[in-house]
């Protein structure tokens, strides 16, 4: 995955094995970083390496 990649809900969704709402809650809650650009939501791919990693570090 390129780190300038925008990435659909649907992709983080199945990247992170995550349901629709859980992901929304995500960015609602600004854990993780998203630009809507006309009426579609897109993640970049480096938001969802910064938001695995930070997650790995808060799990160890």
């Amino acid at each position: 995955m390129r780190d300038d990649e925008l990435l659909t809900v649907a992709e983080v969704m199945t990247r992170l094995r995550l349901g629709r709402s859980t992901v929304y809650d995500l960015i609602r809650t600004r854990r993780l970083p998203s630009v809507t650009i006309g009426r579609c939501r897109r993640i970049p791919a480096s938001a969802l390496n910064h938001f695995i990693a930070e997650e790995m570090e808060r799990a160890a």
